[in-house]
């Protein structure tokens, strides 16, 4: 598949992993081990926690407050990035492109656990952006809220590869796996969120029954 036919339908393979530049260094760039974005995503949550607290810019009762708002607002970015931006209709050649190496690639390989995630230069870069978005923005509140954003992120990662790389469970876990399979293998123009299904029920993009009857059985 290229980029050029991303906005296309596409059947999901299983195996294998797609090429998605010329250069070999940019190509290796390219893949990542899931513990490394995981991990500094995690990592920042837990500094920046840690250091709103030490250094007097909020108490404990502020600080879990603000993390909470953090998380909750996490959800929401993930379901608008996931649905307005690597789902952008591929109108142009360059949307094509864009769409294909930021999202459509893991649609045509969703089994391939070395893209789930952004690589770790480009993960460092995106929690230093927060960092600097969520200070300018927010003052001395940054550090609560960007503990509880950067945790959520972290856990959407978590969810995500477990959701490609593992086998559902056999019990209330199994909501994740059956919704995001819709996504995947159903129907691509619902079921934005992966780590929570809130905004799906709120802005009308949950899966139709009878699709998520065919994808339990």
């Amino acid at each position: 598949m290229t980029p050029a036919t991303a906005a296309a339908p596409v059947r999901p393979k299983h195996k294998g992993s797609a090429q998605l530049f010329k250069n070999p260094v940019l190509e290796r760039l390219s893949h990542t081990h899931i513990a490394l974005p995981v991990g500094i995503f995690a990592a920042t949550a837990a500094v920046s926690l840690y250091y709103g607290l030490t250094q007097g810019f909020m108490t404990g009762l502020t600080a879990l407050g603000l993390f909470l708002i953090g998380l909750f607002a996490f959800t929401f970015a993930e379901y608008a990035v996931h649905r307005y931006l690597y789902h952008i209709p591929a109108t142009t050649p360059g949307r094509a492109k864009f769409q294909y190496t930021f999202h459509g690639v893991h649609h045509e390989y969703p089994k391939d656990k070395t893209r789930l995630a952004m690589p770790p230069i480009l993960t460092v870069f995106v929690a230093s952006l927060l960092f600097f978005i969520f200070r300018f923005s927010f003052g001395s509140y940054a550090f609560g809220l960007l503990s509880g954003f950067t945790f959520g992120y972290a856990m959407y990662l978590f969810v995500h590869y477990a959701i490609h790389a593992y086998s559902p469970p056999k019990n209330f876990l199994k909501v994740w796996w059956t919704h995001h399979s819709q996504h995947h293998y159903r129907q691509d123009e619902v079921a934005f969120g992966v780590s929570s299904t809130l905004w799906d029920h709120i802005i009308g993009t949950m899966p139709t029954k009878k699709a998520e009857d065919k994808a339990v059985a």
